[in-house]
C-alpha cells in the first residue's frame, strides 16, 4: 500500500464506510445495482500502483455507496497472487480500508467443493482456512500498529458467522459451515492434491481470500467469509474444470447470494 494511493482514495471517498464487501468470480453483479450507480465508483486504475484486472468475472473498481441503509465500499475484483502480483499488491486493499477507517470486511470468492456432501451452486461460511500459498502476506518489515505475530484464533469472526446463519435461516437458504483452503493456482488441482486437503480438513478450494483475510485482521478488521461452491473439486465428479463452469455457477447463484449480502448488511450492528 502507497501513501499515494491513500491520499488519492481519502481525496475522492464520500465518506468512511462501516463495510468493505470484496466480490469474488461470479458475484460482482452488486457493484452494478441501482444503489452502486448512485454511489461513487473509482476503477482501480485511478488509485497509484493499481493495474486493472485481468480475470474474468472481476469488474476492477471500488464503488462507495449507500446499500441497505448502511455506507459501504463495493469491491469488484481483486488481485490475485497468481497474476504475478506481489503479495503487498494482493491485499493492498484491506491495507487501505484498515487505514481509511473501515471496521468489517466480507470476504466473498467461487471456489470447488471438496466435501461431498456440499453441493454445486451452495454457499458456504468460512470457519477457517489453510494457507497452501507457500508463503506468507506478512512477510517482511511489520506494518505498523499491527502487531508482528497477530493471533488467528478466529480469523472468521464468529459472531458474523453466527449473523450469516441467522440471515440464511431466516430466508429459507442452505447455508454451509466450512474449512477454506487457499492456494496459489492459476492450474486447478489434481485428484491426488484433492484427496490430500480432504484428508487435512479442507471444504473448499480455491485462490483467493486466505492473505486477504490475515492482513485484514493484522489491520484490526473484523473479517467474515462467503465461499460460492461453484464446482467440485477434481476428481469428485468425472469431468474436466474450466473457468467457465464458475462463471456460470456463480451467476446461477447470484440472486441467493445477494439476498444474504442484503440481509447480512441490515442486520449488521452498528
Amino acid at each position: 500500500m502507497s501513501a499515494d494511493a491513500l491520499q488519492v482514495l481519502r481525496e475522492k471517498v464520500p465518506f468512511i464506510p462501516e463495510l468493505a464487501i470484496v466480490l469474488g468470480s461470479g458475484l460482482g453483479a452488486l457493484a452494478y445495482g441501482p444503489e452502486a450507480k448512485a454511489g461513487t465508483a473509482i476503477p482501480f486504475t485511478d488509485i497509484p500502483g493499481f493495474p486493472a484486472p485481468t480475470v474474468a468475472g472481476h469488474g476492477g473498481k471500488l464503488v462507495f455507496c449507500t446499500f441497505e441503509g448502511r455506507k459501504v465500499v463495493l469491491q469488484a475484483g481483486r488481485f490475485h497472487f497468481y497474476e504475478g502480483h506481489p503479495m503487498s499488491l494482493v491485499t493492498a486493499p484491506m491495507r487501505l480500508y484498515g487505514r481509511l477507517g473501515v471496521e468489517t470486511v466480507l470476504l466473498t470468492n467461487a471456489a470447488g467443493a471438496l466435501n461431498p456432501a456440499f453441493g454445486v451452486g451452495e454457499l458456504m461460511a468460512l470457519t477457517d482456512h489453510l494457507n497452501f500459498f507457500g508463503t506468507h502476506p506478512l512477510i517482511g518489515p511489520n506494518v505498523e500498529p499491527g502487531p508482528r505475530f497477530p493471533d488467528m484464533t478466529a480469523v472468521y469472526d464468529p459472531a458474523l458467522r453466527a449473523l450469516l446463519a441467522a440471515c440464511a435461516e431466516a430466508l429459507g437458504q442452505t447455508l454451509r459451515q466450512g474449512v477454506y483452503l487457499g492456494l496459489t493456482g492459476p492450474s486447478y488441482e489434481t485428484p491426488a492434491e484433492i484427496r490430500a486437503f480432504r484428508s487435512l480438513g479442507a471444504d473448499a478450494v480455491g485462490m483467493s481470500t486466505v492473505p486477504e483475510a490475515i492482513v485484514a485482521r493484522h489491520e484490526g478488521l473484523r473479517v467474515a467469509g462467503i465461499s460460492c461452491l461453484c464446482n467440485m473439486a477434481a476428481g469428485i465428479l468425472p469431468r474436466p474444470l474450466t473457468h467457465q463452469e464458475v462463471l456460470e455457477a456463480g451467476a446461477a447463484a447470484a440472486g441467493r447470494f445477494e439476498a444474504l449480502v442484503r440481509a447480512f448488511v441490515r442486520d449488521l450492528p452498528a
